[in-house]
């Protein structure tokens, strides 16, 4: 099966108000948080074997899955004996590896310190803080059309403000806070092969930066193009639009739960 990686240790500093207790990728939206949303999108699409990075609080990230793995459902206690029975549990069939890969190391050391976990084969990439809703079944399937070492999803952003579109000086549209109309950044969601490991010398490389760039000068880097919906959080402002979209019952990533969206 192939093996989901997410990066789970930056510091988040520019969610202060929420990172100074937790890491960034625990931050929750709709009381659970982001990362279990990233995981439950890919598992609706088959993918359940996951390996996750951990550098800043890493210990909360442990905590909170042993936790949801324990208390899920209902607990039948009885004190005297010493006996817990766990039972009426619907936990998800996942499994998940927490790996701890340094306080300090970059995105290209952390995927790197990973190798073993995920051995000789294709793997999935992405951050622990941006939501899409973009077909991973099918960017897999892209990726392996295509034969090259890596793929990366490629996304238009969310623009900051209403677009307004003119006939003279009469406002013919105004579209509130569209997706924009041109450019295409780096949306994560990465497909990728062994070799690209090779790309990365050690814990002080940004995978953003030489990696991503030598596959692109090596022509083994493609882009999958996602027209469709992608969220990063990196702010407060952007943790509330995810929060208010959930809240609203249509966020575009939540396909495990028709009730609400």
């Amino acid at each position: 099966m192939t093996k989901v990686a997410i990066l789970a240790g930056g510091a988040g500093t520019r969610l202060a108000e929420e990172t100074e207790i937790r890491p960034k990728p625990m931050v929750e939206i709709g009381g659970r948080p982001i990362l279990w949303h990233i995981m439950r999108h890919y598992a609706e699409h088959g993918f359940k074997d996951f390996v996750i990075a951990l550098g800043y609080k890493g210990e909360y990230i442990k905590k909170w899955w042993v936790d949801y793995a324990s208390l899920g459902g209902n607990l039948t206690v009885e004190p005297a004996r010493g006996k817990v029975e766990r039972h009426g549990s619907e936990l998800p069939d996942w499994r998940v590896e927490l790996v701890d890969t340094g306080l300090k190391t970059l995105t290209g050391g952390r995927v790197k310190r990973l190798a073993e976990m995920l051995g000789n084969e294709t793997f999935m990439l992405t951050w622990g803080d941006g939501l899409s809703n973009v077909d991973v079944k099918a960017l897999l399937e892209f990726h392996r059309s295509h034969g090259r070492l890596a793929t990366v999803t490629a996304v238009r952003p969310p623009a900051r403000y209403g677009h307004l579109a003119f006939e003279g000086d009469r406002v013919r549209e105004f579209s509130e806070k569209p997706q924009t109309a041109e450019g295409w950044i780096n949306g994560a969601f990465f497909v990728l092969e062994p070799g690209v490991l090779d790309y990365i010398d050690g814990d002080d490389v940004m995978f953003e930066h030489a990696p991503l760039q030598n596959l692109a000068r090596d022509e083994q880097l493609m882009a999958f193009r996602h027209d469709g919906f992608w969220q990063c959080m990196d702010t407060l402002r952007e943790k509330h639009l995810l929060q208010e979209l959930w809240d609203s019952g249509k966020a575009p990533w939540n396909t495990w739960e028709p009730s609400r969206g």
